[in-house]
């Protein structure tokens, strides 16, 4: 290695800090450590040293009386009258130093909190903030295992047989007609019956629990609903998309549960079943935590499978509930909206412009 690229490789003593690592690894680039050589403070004091002992010097020679005895005490009342004023001038000078110091620090210490704060904002906006208080951190654990003991049980649950209904559910009215196609659905066969015509109708308390998912992995009730819901065809659409873009938004962080949306009007409903959209229906989408919606937004433009899960999810529920509100009554219709699945659209649908 020839000497000019060594010495490009050697740091100024400016690009360092005081306890000798470059500027780059400091918080705030712009400061710079003091200079070593001779300040202000340092030049003033050998002045103000100099000045004093030509003043000592012409004493002695010329001012001094004569006939004065050298006692020992006189020699060092002399030696303090000397050097006491040149110890007080490096004193100043060292304070004056010191002080300088500090303010550089200060200002270092400033720049490097304002540095931490302008990054915490940015990576809040698309990350989960870091450093949550343990209590916090144990209670999302916590959400998570029970996610994964209520997917792992739906699994199970599913490949059972279905379970006998409540006589007062069968006296409930159906929730959606069978033996209607969708435009995506499954054709029906020319001979024979289809399978979902087999057994009883959906029930439209079934279909709002099915919507709002187990509560845990003892919900017997909750898990009934389930499997009714996933058999129909229809409804088994919209809690599928359901599940998926409940389980992405938990991916980062984001629980239906720590949602609190506006309550809205059912006649607002209604008219979202009717095909009105933009802001005559804008109080549906109650949903105001800037968390949930920053972080939801991000994903949205970064993450193509999350985009695709959330599109077919609105298709699904916007084509569900327009059959669902033609039969259900306000009560209702405000029953779903207060469950995960309802909350799940309300985010989502504010994030893609439904309501805009």
């Amino acid at each position: 290695m020839s000497d000019d690229s060594a010495s490009q490789e050697v740091l100024p003593p400016q690009a360092q800090d005081p306890r000798g690592k470059p500027a780059a690894e400091t918080p705030l680039g712009a400061y710079t450590r003091p200079d070593r050589g001779l300040v202000a403070a340092d030049i003033i004091a050998i002045f103000l040293t100099g000045l004093w002992l030509i003043g000592v010097v012409i004493y002695f020679l010329f001012l001094r009386p004569e006939g004065q005895e050298s006692t020992q005490a006189g020699l060092i009342l002399s030696m303090l009258a000397i050097f006491l004023p040149i110890a007080l001038i490096w004193i100043g000078s060292t304070v004056a130093k010191t002080a300088s110091i500090m303010r550089q620090e200060a200002a270092r210490l400033q720049g490097a909190i304002d540095a931490m704060r302008n990054a915490y904002i940015q990576q809040s906006q698309l990350a989960p903030p870091p450093g949550l208080k343990p209590s916090i951190e144990k209670k999302l654990d916590e959400i998570v295992a029970s996610q994964k003991q209520t997917e792992t049980a739906i699994a199970t649950f599913a490949t059972t047989r279905q379970a006998r209904l409540p006589a007062q559910a069968k006296e409930q009215p159906a929730l959606i007609q069978q033996g209607v196609a969708d435009g995506d659905s499954q054709p029906g066969l020319a001979l024979g019956t289809p399978p979902e015509a087999l057994g009883p109708a959906l029930s439209v308390s079934d279909f709002i629990g099915a919507l709002n998912f187990p509560e845990n992995e003892n919900d017997a009730e909750g898990f009934r609903q389930l499997r009714r819901a996933l058999a129909d065809t229809n409804s088994g659409k919209l809690v599928r998309a359901s599940q998926d873009v409940l389980t992405l938004l938990s991916q980062d962080g984001i629980y239906m549960d720590d949602l609190r949306p506006d309550r809205s009007r059912p006649e607002l409903w209604r008219k979202f079943a009717d095909g009105q959209r933009g802001s005559e229906i804008s109080g549906i989408g109650g949903i105001h935590d800037r968390s949930g919606l920053a972080l939801a937004s991000g994903r949205m433009r970064s993450d193509p499978i999350f985009r695709d899960a959330v599109h077919h999810f609105l298709r699904q529920f916007d084509k569900t509930f327009a059959k669902f509100a033609g039969q259900a009554s306000d009560d209702d219709i405000v029953r779903l909206s207060d469950t995960r699945t309802a909350r799940a659209f309300m985010l989502l649908g504010r994030v893609a412009g439904t309501f805009d």
